[in-house]
């Protein structure tokens, strides 16, 4: 990891859900394998292609996901926070990484190396069967995503990157995200030219959708949002 700080060695990963299966003995060794840093914004974690030599566990801040293209144009697979874990399924493959990671806020993580996790997967079925479902989870994501990118017009993927912004990061009490995003980011996250998100932004607000205040958004009509993203749940 570049630019890091300081290690953190008092902190502990117990309140982690991913960790909830595991005894009191494992969570003690989980703990003292594990190696913690303070990283800044603009910091890379780990790049696609590079071999990874174990997972993350993020105690603060949010990291982006993203896989680059032959044009040098990033897609952004998620947008990570407290009490996530990622670089888990190429390090369960034993593939290199298929992503590369960036600090978007300061951040602490916790690096758990390979050998730790092999032995909680070996030694305690509960937890295998944690980490398995989480893949699915992620492979469940990745399917519906396809399926958006394929049958959604752009303003309703939009829409839908919106709400599930909302979901993962909340409103502060103004209604507004608590993740603040470049025009880029969100391009890069709903899978278009910045220009078009620049112009439907416009337009959110001008049909009283959203509120703009910089790189900040205020949700003012969740209910025409979810409108929008043509949701066959509902998300809010």
């Amino acid at each position: 990891m570049k630019n890091l700080i300081e290690p953190l060695d008092d902190i502990t990963l117990s309140g982690f859900r991913f960790f909830k299966s595991l005894s009191d003995e494992e969570l003690k060794s989980l703990n003292y394998e594990k190696t913690c840093s303070s990283l800044k914004k603009g910091s890379i974690i780990y790049k696609e292609g590079s071999r990874l030599t174990g997972f993350y566990c993020i105690v603060r801040g949010i990291v982006k996901v993203y896989k680059t293209g032959i044009d040098g144009k990033e897609q952004i697979i998620r947008f990570a926070r407290k009490g996530d874990i990622i670089a888990y399924r190429s390090l369960l493959s034993q593939e290199s990484a298929c992503t590369t990671s960036k600090i978007i806020e300061d951040a602490i993580l916790c690096h758990v190396p390979y050998k730790t996790l092999l032995n909680l997967i070996e030694k305690n079925s509960s937890f295998a069967l944690a980490m398995l479902r989480i893949v699915c989870a992620e492979l469940k994501e990745a399917n519906e995503y396809i399926t958006d990118i394929a049958q959604k017009t752009v303003r309703e993927r939009l829409a839908e990157i919106l709400l599930l912004l909302k979901d993962s990061f909340d409103l502060d009490a103004d209604q507004t995200l608590q993740i603040s995003l470049t025009r880029e980011e969100l391009a890069n996250t709903v899978g278009t030219a910045t220009e078009s998100i620049i112009r439907l932004l416009s337009e959110f607000k001008q049909d009283k959708l959203i509120d703009l205040q910089g790189r900040k958004i205020k949700i003012i009509n969740l209910a025409g949002l979810i409108k929008v993203a043509n949701l066959t749940n509902n998300r809010s």
